[in-house]
């Protein structure tokens, strides 16, 4: 568990971080271009540079998501089902999302793969677009381990989301 608490801290400090700078660097970018005249335009980074931390701020919120009982869900059967089917379906639930998680993921690391090897660049900072798709690949890892985890009964993914 201290592992776990430790990925926690890890996972809350990078997101808070990633919207920090992102807040940060978009307020700029609006001053940027209201005080800048065509000093602005050395600026056009940064709309792009927010795009990707968007599309990892996303994904790297998925796995503490779920296991805050934040994703959606409908609920109207699980509550009035018996407590040993409830534990059978919540178990199956796990299953089912950790080999889905485990699916994608790997996909999308297929993927990763071949936008590296096609050699394709983000238009103004020049990242290699293979960088930008790791994040899919993050986000249902972590989402894997803690369906897992909710699986093993590790932890209670379902006590949040019915307090």
């Amino acid at each position: 568990m201290r592992l776990l608490n430790a990925l926690r801290t890890v996972e809350r400090t990078v997101l808070i971080g990633l919207f920090l700078l992102m807040v940060f660097l978009y307020t700029s970018s609006v001053v940027t271009r209201e005080i800048g005249g065509s000093f602005a335009s050395r600026f056009a980074w940064i709309e792009e540079a927010v795009r990707m931390m968007n599309l990892f701020l996303v994904f790297l919120a998925l796995g503490l998501a779920l296991e805050r009982g934040k994703h959606v869900g409908i609920t109207s059967m699980r509550d009035r089902l018996p407590a040993p089917m409830l534990a059978l379906l919540l178990k199956v639930i796990d299953l089912v999302g950790l080999c889905m998680s485990l699916y994608v993921a790997w996909l999308a690391l297929d993927l990763v793969q071949f936008v590296l090897r096609s050699g394709q660049r983000s238009p103004t900072l020049g990242v290699p677009m293979g960088y930008i798709y790791l994040a899919p690949v993050l986000g249902f890892l972590l989402l894997a381990l803690r369906y897992g985890l909710s699986l093993l009964g590790l932890i209670d993914r379902y006590q949040e989301a019915s307090a």
